[in-house]
């Protein structure tokens, strides 16, 4: 499967943004989907989660309660939704998939597949 993430950009602290994966090749309902975020220096850092039926999410807990994964499998796309934009979620995002404990792997190191990464940057 690939996986192309757009939607990164530049936003105020307090502002919104919603980025998007489009996944081609096998249909991105086949697997389980995420979002994991890298600022140099640093590991890929869980984001969220959503299960290939999209009955099961998880978000980590720097983003819950800002962050809403969802997808559209007639589209092939899963979205993360961005509320609430601190400057402490300025980093490269990245979406993912197929992740080897399904909705519920954490790790960077748990999956197989990954798009190109998307800037974000939140000013203050």
């Amino acid at each position: 499967v690939q996986l192309q993430a757009s939607g990164g950009g530049l936003v105020q602290a307090g502002g919104s943004l919603r980025l998007s994966c489009a996944a081609s090749g096998r249909t991105s309902r086949t697997y389980d989907m995420g979002w994991f975020r890298q600022v140099p220096g640093k590991e890929r850092e869980f984001v969220a989660t959503i299960s290939r039926t999209g009955g099961r999410t998880y978000c980590g807990d720097s983003v819950k309660g800002r962050f809403t994964i969802s997808r559209d499998d007639a589209k092939n796309t899963v979205y993360l939704q961005m509320n609430s934009l601190k400057r402490e979620d300025t980093a490269v995002y990245y979406c993912t998939a197929a992740g080897r404990f399904g909705a519920e792997s954490y790790s960077y190191q748990d999956y197989p597949y990954w798009g190109q990464g998307t800037q974000v940057t939140v000013s203050s």
